[in-house]
């Protein structure tokens, strides 16, 4: 599923992105990947994305691939 299709960014590609960001909101997450929002229509599932990320980075702290989201509150 696309999150955004101005960028054509793909779900799976966001949650990536978002377990390696060292913080910030979906904005944020998007400049990492070289991304700027255009529309904008994307930013509520981007950031519901992002504070999913974070929960399950919370539930397992031990998660490797959470590097960047221990620690954060969600947004």
């Amino acid at each position: 599923m696309y999150v955004c299709i101005c960028n054509a960014v793909k779900e799976k590609d966001f949650r990536g992105a978002a377990r390696r960001c060292s913080g910030g909101d979906a904005e944020q997450v998007y400049a990492t990947m070289g991304k700027v929002p255009q529309c904008g229509q994307c930013l509520e599932d981007a950031e519901d994305i992002l504070f999913e990320e974070r929960q399950l980075c919370t539930r397992l702290p031990a998660a490797n691939a959470c590097q960047g989201l221990r620690g954060l509150a969600p947004a």
